[in-house]
């Protein structure tokens, strides 16, 4: 497809339909299936099982904590995080949000969001809430699911945010990727220097910004100074030695418009074929671990001291998750995290794969 040419969906077949013919296959497998995004499969229901909502999307977020108990799923190509929770503590400044609650924790970029909807499915245990984020291109960038049969929690929530129009989205832009600066455009001495000079985490994507380097470029140019490649691999091991540790970790998963974290212990680690599974009461992870093109033990200096992580990319350079110990600011890294990445490095861990 041309990088010019929009989307439209209207001479695809409706989702309901495309369902009936294909049972159990989820909506976003079903839209790439179609060749359409799958905000536009979604609203080909509008009317009757689907909702279109306003843009006023700060408002939506503020009036979620009404819908009690929900889960909370983002993903992008390679990696799905559940959580469930309440969406609680939501603010917004600038071109940033974060919703923080003990168990929902979210960073959001409402910049390229588009659309929402409000969803009824009808599944075999009953009828499935939700209401759901895209950017301009039509993909997900959040959901939320309540957990429980109320209706009418739902239809005031509806009844609040319900856009005054409700035909179709689209065209749909086309997905957009970074414009970075090729190699020998990029000063990677300054960069490393200022990588060296960090003092926060949240430092890191500024930087990025500021030299146009990818992060898989910032992990390849950094290689023997602040990062070490790993297996693909390394993130059964570092799970795997996790949960047998009993060590709280930090699971963070996203998309352009969102970032969901999972923070605590892990327990159940299960792969089935190619997906890296984490199944924990509340908390769940689906990875595809034959998407893992690269991945890489990062080393990031702050006042605290050193934090490290493992961070996995697909094939085009995008992130599919990222995990670390868990910490907050003013707190040092746990010294069992870096025993545990030092195990796992030095290939002398021990440890087991679960399956």
């Amino acid at each position: 497809m041309n990088a010019a040419e929009n989307i439209s969906v209207h001479s695809h077949p409706r989702w309901s339909e495309f369902r009936a013919r294909n049972p159990g296959v989820r909506i976003r497998d079903a839209a790439k299936m179609l060749g359409v995004p799958e905000a536009g499969l979604l609203a080909s229901e509008l009317g009757e099982q689907v909702i279109r909502l306003s843009n006023d999307f700060q408002a939506q977020f503020h009036d979620l904590e009404k819908l009690g108990e929900c889960m909370a799923l983002t993903r992008n190509d390679h990696a799905v995080i559940e959580k469930i929770g309440r969406y609680r503590n939501i603010s917004f400044q600038g071109h940033a949000g974060l919703v923080l609650d003990e168990n929902i924790d979210l960073r959001l970029f409402p910049s390229c969001w588009k659309y929402s909807f409000a969803s009824v499915e009808e599944m075999k245990s009953g009828l499935r809430y939700s209401i759901q984020f895209f950017d301009e291109s039509g993909d997900a960038v959040h959901k939320v699911y309540l957990e429980h049969d109320a209706p009418s929690l739902f239809n005031s929530f509806v009844n609040q945010h319900r856009a005054a129009s409700q035909e179709e989205p689209g065209p749909f832009a086309p997905r957009k990727f970074p414009q970075l600066a090729p190699g020998p455009e990029i000063d990677f001495a300054g960069f490393l220097d200022a990588w060296e000079r960090l003092e926060d985490t949240h430092d890191f994507f500024p930087l990025l910004k500021k030299f146009r380097v990818s992060r898989t470029q910032a992990m390849a140019s950094a290689e023997g100074r602040f990062t070490q490649h790993a297996p693909p691999a390394a993130l059964r091991l570092v799970a795997n030695l996790a949960a047998q540790r009993e060590i709280p970790i930090m699971v963070f998963v996203g998309n352009r418009g969102c970032i969901e974290i999972h923070t605590g212990p892990i327990r159940r680690v299960q792969v089935m074929g190619p997906w890296f599974n984490i199944l924990d009461p509340g908390f769940n992870l689906h990875l595809r671990e034959d998407a893992i093109a690269q991945a890489w033990f990062v080393r990031k200096p702050t006042r605290d001291g050193d934090v490290n992580s493992l961070e996995l990319f697909d094939a085009n350079g995008e992130s599919i998750a990222m995990l670390s110990g868990k910490r907050k600011p003013g707190i040092p890294e746990q010294e069992a995290w870096r025993e545990l990445l030092a195990d796992v490095q030095s290939n002398q861990s021990g440890c087991h794969y679960t399956s």
